[in-house]
């Protein structure tokens, strides 16, 4: 059995691929979660090039039995879990409001809203086994610190629902001595603009001149996945330990440039 076990959502890429690597270099066994089977494995199998313990979990968060399945799958094959990333989420459509469907509507709540919301309730009952640990949220600038995006209601709508859920949880699980905080990216270098839609920018946009590149702290370049990783492993030790309820923005300044 592993001596700590972390559980990340949507490890096939991006943020969740580096945050996988990050927690899998500090010596956690890594539940690498998603809904392609060809990007988690190759998660994995660089997890285990480096020496590390990878499970490969093959589940769509917005489906509340099969992320349940994968947790009692995780939990088998390593006997405990400590931290939980929910990272997984898509940008879905962004249109005028008067022109979002419903299901649009639906489909991006049900993966970034639903999806965070199984994800908590499906793990909750293992740190409570282990003794308590810690959950990060992967939420964004976007409905917390800025509201700029053209026609992303829907998905600034998630982001911000996702950290009122954090704070509700953070004084109900702490006397579980269970931690959940969220990160806040910017523009970080990844490839969740595959599942994109934008409609009808020139409805929604607001009409700004931005100095050059809107990320101050780099000179206007997106950050790096890592840069996210990097600090949801901190939130996942115990240097974090004081530290819960907390929204933690990783934008290079630029949610207050915007």
């Amino acid at each position: 059995m592993s001596s700590a076990v972390a559980l990340v959502t949507g490890a096939g890429s991006g943020i969740g691929r580096a945050t996988a690597l990050a927690l899998a270099e500090d010596g956690f066994a890594i539940g690498v979660l998603g809904r392609t089977k060809e990007e988690i494995s190759s998660t994995s199998d660089e997890i285990s090039a480096r020496g590390g313990e990878a499970a490969i979990l093959l589940a769509d968060i917005s489906d509340e039995h099969q992320i349940s399945a994968a947790v009692k799958e995780l939990v088998a094959r390593f006997g405990r879990l400590d931290v939980v990333v929910a990272n997984a989420g898509i940008n879905g459509v962004w249109a005028p409001i008067d022109d979002l469907s419903l299901s649009e509507w639906n489909d991006t709540i049900s993966i970034n809203l639903t999806g965070t919301f199984l994800t908590i309730r499906a793990t909750v009952p293992e740190l409570k086994r282990t003794g308590g640990g810690s959950i990060i949220v992967v939420s964004s600038i976007n409905g917390t610190r800025t509201f700029t995006t053209p026609g992303a209601t829907a998905y600034t709508a998630t982001k911000a629902g996702q950290v009122a859920m954090v704070q509700q949880l953070a004084l109900e699980l702490a006397r579980h001595h269970i931690r959940i905080n969220a990160v806040c990216p910017g523009e970080i270098e990844t490839n969740i603009d595959a599942n994109t839609s934008l409609r009808k920018r020139d409805e929604t946009s607001i009409p700004v001149i931005w100095p050059e590149g809107q990320v101050p702290i780099t000179g206007g370049r997106p950050g790096r996945s890592e840069d996210v990783a990097d600090v949801i492993a901190f939130l996942a030790s115990d240097k974090a330990r004081h530290i819960t309820g907390s929204p933690i923005w990783v934008d290079g300044g630029q949610g207050l440039l915007r």
